[in-house]
């Protein structure tokens, strides 16, 4: 049973910076496709970034680019966003979610797995 929780949503100023966090479970999170996704009230959900951990490679959406980072540390089973510099039109519910297969794709129907989601407000 594959489980993906999150946490390190938050309350932050326009600037500031949080670090999410995506513990999987029951997967191991460094061999496939790991995906970022964000969801503002009343919008659709948007395409974040994600990790293909064991190819080595990252892709983010324009506007998080040089502002936000994805990371895995496989010891932990667990996946990170780092986000810096962050802007109000950053407010949104984040999602991790996850492939069952070593490649990528933005196309949120192609993740099987998702977590519950964490509240970040830039305000």
């Amino acid at each position: 049973d594959v489980q993906l929780v999150e946490s390190g949503g938050g309350s932050v100023a326009p600037g500031g910076s949080l670090r999410l966090s995506c513990v999987a479970s029951g997967y191991s999170v460094g061999t496939k496709c790991l995906g970022w996704f964000r969801q503002a009230a009343g919008k659709e959900r948007e395409w974040v970034g994600w990790i293909n951990y064991a190819h080595g490679t990252i892709l983010y959406t324009d506007s998080v680019k040089g502002r936000f980072a994805i990371d895995i540390v496989s010891a932990k089973n667990t996946a990170y966003l780092h986000m810096s510099s962050l802007k109000t039109e950053d407010t949104a519910m984040y999602y991790c979610a996850a492939r069952t297969v070593p490649y990528c794709t933005d196309a949120a129907r192609e993740f099987p797995y998702w977590g519950q989601g964490t509240q970040v407000t830039v305000s």
